[in-house]
């Protein structure tokens, strides 16, 4: 018997030595926190801590007359909320960037923000989109599809793009142009899309973002890719390292929703792993590190999060999805997770309803 059990400690102790510095510190999901709207489905949030003390959350929502997917493409907004606290709940505020009309490249919709301050500006990255057809209403909601003429159009023209406001409140300042076009006979030829910007002291700015290219028959796109583009300023002229991506299912593995921060260790990325092919679980997370922001090397132990969610009414449930995470970063470290989740056993499709939550890291670990 004491043969077996010094076994079993062993184990234990491989199984605790093999988790990374995200995995390992994992709290309990509140209940209540985060954030979730009835009549809509609620997306990928950013959180900022503001100078008035509060936490401001920017997420991305569109009505639930539309399918999950891919109602997103052609009616997201990004929407403020505040919370007197990391883990929230958060209460909504009003609507950050909203629709603006078929003319302008984000006219349709917005989607994925991603919240950074720098000197006393508050700049807001995000996909945008647009399409030259009539609204889709309660009446016509059916025909969106993947194929319908909307979601063609709006796929097509999914760009990266910022605004900028003096407050965590706004009024947000667009750009009538995005800051990271298309480029043919490129891994992101097709469409730009999921920024994740670091803004380095000198005002410099790494952005990670999310890339798909035109197959050869000129019709179809390729698999997601991830790639890395640097700008001197978040409103300078923005430069794709390389030609080749960082990520893709030839590099490394396909991953999508990459999260950077950095820290006196340098830069690190939470990504979820969209098949599998590094962390062995597909769509868990994947934590990757680097120097520089340019070259990238997967952790010793890549697993940073599964879909099995501990949250503090002692119940652990395994996740419909778990998505678009965010690392919010006070004082040097990572202290929450937030995540995009749904109910459900996993698909778009299968869930019915979609809410913003948070995982606290624990700091004794």
């Amino acid at each position: 018997m004491k043969t077996i059990v010094f076994i079993l400690f062993l184990i234990a102790v491989q199984v605790a030595g093999a988790q990374n510095s995200i995995f390992s510190k994992l709290g309990t999901a509140p209940v209540n926190g985060g954030l979730e709207m009835e009549d809509y489905w609620v997306w990928g949030s950013s959180v900022i801590k503001g100078d008035d003390g509060k936490y401001h959350m920017y997420a991305s929502r569109w009505p639930k007359y539309l399918k999950f997917h891919p109602g997103w493409m052609i009616a997201s907004e990004i929407v403020h909320a505040v919370s007197d606290t990391p883990e929230g709940p958060y209460d909504f505020k009003d609507v950050a960037l909203g629709a603006r009309g078929a003319q302008f490249w984000d006219g349709r919709s917005c989607h994925n923000p991603k919240i950074v301050k720098y000197n006393d500006e508050y700049i807001l990255y995000y996909m945008g989109s647009t399409h030259p057809f009539e609204e889709v209403d309660e009446e016509n909601a059916d025909e969106l599809t993947l194929s319908s003429k909307w979601c063609i159009a709006a796929r097509w023209g999914k760009r990266v793009g910022v605004a900028t406001s003096k407050s965590p409140n706004g009024p947000w300042e667009r750009l009538d142009a995005p800051i990271l076009d298309v480029k043919p006979n490129s891994f992101y030829s097709f469409l730009t899309s999921n920024p994740s910007p670091l803004i380095k002291e000198d005002g410099s700015v790494v952005l990670l973002f999310k890339g798909r290219g035109y197959k050869e028959d000129g019709i179809s796109h390729s698999d997601m890719s991830i790639g890395v583009a640097t700008a001197p300023s978040y409103d300078g002229e923005y430069t794709v390292m390389g030609n080749e991506p960082l990520f893709s299912i030839d590099q490394f593995g396909e991953v999508e929703d990459p999260h950077l921060w950095s820290d006196k260790n340098g830069y690190h990325m939470l990504a979820k792993d969209q098949r599998g092919q590094i962390s062995g679980h597909k769509h868990d997370g994947i934590l990757a590190h680097s120097k520089d922001g340019i070259n990238w090397e997967i952790d010793k132990t890549p697993l940073a999060y599964t879909k099995k969610v501990k949250w503090d009414n002692g119940k652990t449930i395994q996740q419909g999805q778990l998505e678009r995470v965010f690392v919010l970063v006070e004082n040097g470290e990572p202290t929450h997770l937030f995540f995009a989740t749904m109910d459900g056993p996993g698909g778009f499709g299968n869930g019915t309803k979609t809410w913003n939550m948070v995982i606290p890291l624990n700091k004794n670990k």
